[in-house]
């Protein structure tokens, strides 16, 4: 289960910075790119749109519908791109499982009259190798055990904690709530990338323990160790 971060609900832009979000954003655009100059050079060649031979486009078997097809993905990719880094990362895994078992399907139906976008072998595995990356691109910063300290995910779905017993954990005393306040400005400069050794430290540390009142403590006791 991923550790949550207490960062403040108007700091969804901040959560837009930093490597996780670029790389989602990014690789949706370069695999659109890739997609679309697929399908442009295949509408450029006029290739017949319901051939189940096809003809060879950049290395690969292709015909009108195939080339179509390619278009609407790029641009749906882009789309997502520009949409944020959270869209962007759960249409790549989507179109991700949709490359995937397209490969498989159109392996079934190879050299039959069912070969409806024209796929050859080179396609199929270039369906796979293409499902794969955007797996790959999709799932960074997000699905792991141990999710980067700038990767959105780590906060749950807006950057409220997952934790179940939130609520019988919130702080008691004076000292409590201002390390609560402390902790969240101290997350959100390590996010920004402007925090502090200590901050980072201190962070570094709270991401090895799981609930509110466990982050709280390990805060409090860098505090008692300066003091001391």
């Amino acid at each position: 289960m991923t550790h949550a971060l207490h960062l403040p609900h108007s700091s969804s832009s901040a959560q837009e910075e930093g490597l996780v979000p670029a790389v989602h954003r990014t690789g949706a655009v370069v695999v659109a790119a890739v997609i679309a100059a697929f399908g442009v050079l295949g509408l450029v060649n006029g290739l017949a749109y319901f051939s189940t031979d096809g003809q060879r486009v950049a290395g690969l078997s292709s015909n009108g519908l195939l080339s179509t097809i390619s278009l609407v993905t790029a641009a749906v990719l882009v789309a997502a791109a520009l949409r944020g880094s959270r869209v962007a990362s759960t249409t790549m895994l989507v179109i991700g499982v949709l490359f995937l078992v397209s490969a498989l399907a159109n392996l079934a139906v190879l050299e039959t009259d069912l070969n409806i976008l024209a796929f050859s072998m080179a396609n199929v595995i270039f369906s796979i190798v293409a499902g794969l990356v955007l797996l790959t691109l999709g799932a960074y910063g997000r699905v792991s055990g141990n999710l980067p300290v700038d990767s959105p995910y780590r906060a749950g779905g807006d950057g409220v904690p997952d934790d179940d017993d939130t609520s019988q954990q919130l702080p008691e005393t004076p000292a409590e709530r201002a390390a609560e306040r402390a902790m969240r400005n101290a997350e959100l400069a390590v996010v920004e990338r402007r925090a502090t050794p200590d901050q980072q430290r201190r962070v570094a540390a709270m991401a090895e323990v799981r609930t509110r009142a466990d982050r709280r403590a390990v805060w409090m006791s860098f505090d008692r160790a300066t003091l001391g």
